[in-house]
């Protein structure tokens, strides 16, 4: 007869890890690295990936807490980048083929602070070749390695704030603020394209996801069987940047058999989260579910419903 799994204190829990990821490992290496931290069968999945050149912020969510993964991918998101005027690369950053650009002259920090009002707000994006983004099935930077020519239609992204941190050249460091979808490669190309002196990105690091910042973050080497557990964030910060109301237990019990509110009835709603989604915290402040307000037919539904453990406590 196989022997039980053991337990642990994490083994039913649902919560989040902020994790400060180095330069070198992969996302995906990081994962495994903490999935071996984790009881088997664990459920766990991150929040965005980071190139293996980009440190910062990386959000692993453990348990249940793996169905916030697609509200994470769509929170705010602020970087601080190094771009490098005066050279292009075939990938957009240091990682690639660089070419210096002939001539170049040092750009006025006046000239640069007006080319990059442009780059900011709802705006056309062409994302790098180098992408993981699929054409005809298969990825960009399969196809680009292989010297494949094809194009990469513009998408819409959100740039909120672009920043200068520092300017010394070539090196021009930035703080941006953007949503989600937004390539921070594609921002040092169009840069240095508008003041003509090409650019690359030569470093990252991502602050910020939603509400979660670098301040919560715990370095990926101080992560043990015996640390974790004191590190795993409950699962009401993943969604900390919605909106977020508490259910009454009537309440709470229809969102969990999958039924709707009468917005009418359900204090605290804010008529600006009209078609959006929020956070809907049980009694004791923890989060039971996530909620789209449809004010027009006044409904409150539930799309993502969160388990209870066998203790009764939110999971």
């Amino acid at each position: 007869m196989t022997p039980p799994v053991p337990t642990s204190p994490i083994d039913s829990a649902a919560g989040i890890l902020a994790v400060d990821k180095p330069v070198g490992p992969t996302s995906r290496a990081v994962l495994d690295r903490i999935g071996r931290l984790l009881p088997r069968g664990t459920r766990f999945g991150h929040a965005g990936t980071l190139d293996p050149a980009a440190s910062g912020l990386l959000i692993v969510c453990l348990g249940s807490a793996t169905r916030l993964i697609r509200l994470l991918h769509a929170a705010g998101k602020s970087y601080q980048a190094t771009v490098r005027l005066g050279a292009t690369s075939n990938t957009l950053d240091a990682d690639g083929i660089i070419s210096e650009t002939p001539d170049a002259t040092a750009p006025t920090l006046e000239t640069i602070q007006a080319a990059l009002v442009p780059l900011t707000g709802r705006v056309r994006q062409i994302p790098p070749a180098f992408s993981a983004l699929k054409v005809g099935g298969q990825r960009a930077y399969d196809l680009a390695r292989r010297g494949v020519s094809f194009e990469l239609q513009a998408r819409e992204v959100q740039i909120d704030r672009i920043a200068v941190l520092s300017y010394a050249w070539p090196l021009l460091e930035l703080e941006i603020d953007c949503g989600s979808g937004t390539y921070i490669r594609s921002i040092a190309r169009d840069l240095g394209e508008a003041v003509a002196t090409g650019g690359l990105l030569q470093s990252l690091r991502r602050t910020r996801v939603g509400r979660l910042t670098l301040a919560d973050a715990v370095p990926l080497d101080e992560l043990t069987p015996e640390s974790l557990p004191s590190q795993i964030r409950p699962a009401r910060d993943a969604v900390a940047h919605l909106g977020q109301i508490a259910l009454k237990p009537a309440q709470l019990a229809l969102i969990r058999h999958g039924r709707p509110l009468d917005t009418r009835r359900v204090a605290g709603l804010d008529p600006a989260w009209d078609g959006a989604e929020i956070a809907l915290l049980d009694p004791a402040g923890g989060l039971a579910a996530i909620g789209r307000v449809e004010l027009a037919s006044s409904r409150l539904a539930p799309t993502c419903v969160l388990p209870l453990s066998a203790s009764g406590d939110l999971k």
